[in-house]
């Protein structure tokens, strides 16, 4: 047997390393220490089907014949190796980018000065003409971006830049790399982490264990994913969602971690207008009370059942509307008349567009205002059904990115909804 490790505490460019080990040496396993740099280990949750790992007390070391070390180059910076230091007949490989002496005495391998040791493997891996999916050039890509400050360390070799590029040829993604490539846990992430901790709430929801905690924050704030995915594990919960609202920008940022196969967070992440994977997602929702996204995130766990308050019960009724030929002077009048922010445009009965006053941004010249309502009007109409819920009519609204939605019942308009009615709904719900 063979196995590829690294030192503790592994960062991405260990990480990555081991991984190219393994493919430099098919059949090699892949074990890391027990610790993990925070960024690795939140890469590693969403990520672990594609990079299967093993830990030091899951291998038979006594079976082990061929030892492949990279990043380091001492026994002590391995994680319970010690068995294998004294072993007679094992062949040790070394890939490491530091120069100095180590005490693991190797017959092969490759040290150089270069940005990242993960430059040698993909060196090597390119020498040989080895195939990679875009995942895997992912992760290589971000060892090497980790360990040369994507590529302006000083350290930095035209090697690493090599190495770099070929796995851009092979469709490294630099979205995921952006995710991951941040500074992992500051005393700012150790400070919101503390604040979720003393308002933690667990609740139970179709069998499911799980927690959302709402938390406001002052502006921006990198990587809260970690924050969460900690709040999660400490908390021991299926899943947990941090809802992180930012009042002075009127939005929230909704991140969602699972620990559970039955509960995809990518799911309910996308339902809010975001995205994901079952074990990860996110969604940042404009125009929301936090409550309302959590009674939101709790109905999409349930599987969007219908609420006691319908769609029904929030529209205005009967609807002003204009023709597809009323000229855009009228229809401006209307608005203002009306103190409303859009129509729908009726032809025959049928829904034919919507006209809002965001259409009107198109309208530079006053002799534009004669032209017809079809001209301007937005085409590709979102309706929804009077015995829906708000939260669905919210769904639609956030995904969209609409403010109105007409209510339709057999094919004829009966109604119409907006944002500021469904919202309105939400803060209502709220206790005094």
């Amino acid at each position: 047997m063979q196995i590829a490790t690294t030192h503790k505490n592994a960062d991405f460019d260990a990480f990555a390393s081991v991984i190219a080990a393994t493919l430099l040496f098919p059949g090699a396993l892949a074990v890391l220490p027990k610790t993990l740099n925070p960024n690795v280990k939140a890469f590693l949750s969403i990520h672990k089907e594609l990079f299967p790992t093993h830990t030091p007390a899951e291998v038979d070391l006594g079976a082990v014949s061929r030892l492949i070390v990279v990043d380091a180059g001492s026994w002590s910076r391995l994680d319970r190796m010690e068995a294998l230091k004294e072993r007679k007949g094992l062949e040790i490989l070394v890939w490491d980018h530091h120069l100095e002496k180590g005490s693991i005495a190797a017959a092969g391998g490759c040290r150089e000065a270069v940005g990242a040791t993960t430059t040698l493997l993909v060196r090597e891996l390119k020498r040989k003409r080895r195939q990679l999916t875009p995942m895997q050039a992912t992760l290589l890509l971000a060892g090497i971006y980790e360990d040369t400050g994507n590529l302006t360390f000083p350290a930095t070799t035209a090697a690493d830049a090599h190495a770099a590029g070929w796995l851009l040829e092979r469709r490294a993604d630099l979205n995921i790399l952006n995710t991951f490539l941040k500074p992992a846990y500051s005393e700012k992430h150790k400070a919101i982490l503390f604040r979720m901790l003393q308002h933690a709430r667990r609740t139970k929801v179709k069998g499911h264990r799980i927690s959302i905690n709402k938390l406001a924050v002052d502006g921006h704030i990198d990587n809260l994913a970690v924050v969460v995915r900690m709040y999660t594990e400490i908390l021991n919960v299926d899943a947990a969602f941090g809802v992180f609202s930012d009042p002075a920008k009127g939005r929230c940022m909704v991140i969602g971690r699972s620990l559970s196969e039955a509960l995809d967070v990518g799911a309910v992440m996308r339902s809010m207008g975001g995205g994901g994977h079952p074990r990860a997602g996110a969604a940042q929702i404009k125009g929301a009370h936090p409550d309302a996204v959590e009674q939101w995130i709790l109905e999409l766990i349930q599987g969007n059942q219908q609420a006691s308050v319908q769609v029904s019960d929030l529209m205005s009724f009967p609807v002003s509307s204009v023709g597809p030929a009323a000229r855009m002077a009228e229809v401006a009048m209307l608005l203002r008349q009306k103190g409303i922010t859009g129509l729908p445009v009726i032809d025959e009965g049928r829904i034919v567009g919507m006209i809002s006053r965001r259409d009107f941004r198109r309208v530079r010249k006053e002799s534009q205002l004669d032209s017809p309502v079809k001209a301007y009007m937005s085409a590709e109409v979102r309706t929804i059904e009077p015995g829906k819920s708000p939260m669905q009519a919210a769904q639609i609204m956030v995904k969209h990115d609409v403010g109105r939605l007409p209510v339709v019942d057999n094919g004829q308009l009966i109604g119409i909804v907006t944002r500021s009615d469904v919202m309105r709904y939400f803060y209502d719900l709220l206790p005094d």
